[in-house]
């Protein structure tokens, strides 16, 4: 069974998302329709990718993905499709695919011509490009069909962590707040342990507070809280399951989480000083 995923700026109060639903099975009831998310905020694309990446690795490859994050149709902007990492990507052509995939370069990009071959009205993008391109893709149809095949489609900057060498200092910025009000930033392990080989000690620097260790996992904090009755108001620091530097407080939500205790907001700054 085909594979679906619908990932949107929608919300679930209007009629949006049950329209594409409903073209789906409209043109093919046998289509397996997947929900990633319908609460992401309007026109944000870099959360928006970060919840993508990491989901669309868990379906089966093949799969298709429908991305209807600030896709409202605009004349002069392409819709497109991505051909990435074994399956199919298909969103407004501005940037978001980028986002997702910046450090991995897509198979092919296809501009969707739907519209251009046959002369439709397009009022919805979603319902009259997206959805009829993706059951195309489902049905084991030729992205050829449905696009034409370019060259490249707009980028956007994912924001990189740095080092500042002469002052020994990472500076990395806040790019998402999950449910749970844990605050997740651009600085991956892999370039944290890669930096810091040679030096002792670091110290993590974030408004005017500050942690001196990273955990591995949340269930680690556990152990060392039992152990450890002074440790600063239950908060820490861990690589998270997407090896991202994640400052979070344990049993943490949205009113009572990391967010809300450190006062952090996405784009503000995290300094890591080495030793």
């Amino acid at each position: 069974m085909s594979i679906i995923t619908l990932t949107s700026d929608f919300g679930n109060l209007d009629y949006r998302v049950a329209a594409m639903k409903g073209k789906i099975l409209s043109l093919n009831q046998k289509v397996n329709i997947i929900d990633i998310t319908h609460d992401i905020q309007a026109f944000n694309l870099i959360q928006a990718s970060y919840i993508i990446r990491n989901a669309y690795k868990h379906f089966p490859k093949g799969s298709i993905h429908v991305v209807a994050v600030d896709s409202f149709y605009n004349k002069s902007r392409k819709n497109i499709l991505y051909k990435a990492d074994g399956s199919y990507f298909i969103a407004a052509d501005n940037g978001i695919l980028s986002l997702i995939f910046f450090d991995i370069k897509p198979d092919a990009i296809y501009e969707i011509t739907l519209n251009n071959r046959f002369d439709d009205i397009v009022s919805f993008t979603s319902t009259d490009l997206f959805i009829p391109a993706a059951v195309h893709l489902a049905n084991g149809g030729l992205p050829e069909v449905i696009g034409r095949k370019i060259n490249s489609a707009k980028q956007l900057m994912f924001p990189k962590p740095v080092f500042n060498e002469s002052e020994k200092i990472i500076i990395g910025e806040v790019t998402y707040i999950d449910n749970f009000g844990n605050i997740i930033s651009n600085i991956g392990k892999d370039f944290f342990e890669n930096i810091s080989k040679g030096y002792e000690s670091f110290i993590i620097k974030f408004r005017n507070l500050s942690l001196s260790r990273v955990f591995s996992h949340h269930t680690d904090l556990v152990s060392d809280w039992e152990r450890e009755t002074e440790f600063h108001g239950q908060s820490a620091a861990i690589f998270n399951d997407s090896q991202l530097l994640e400052l979070t407080i344990y049993k943490g939500s949205k009113k009572n989480g990391a967010k809300t205790l450190f006062g952090l907001n996405v784009g503000e700054k995290i300094y890591i000083e080495l030793f």
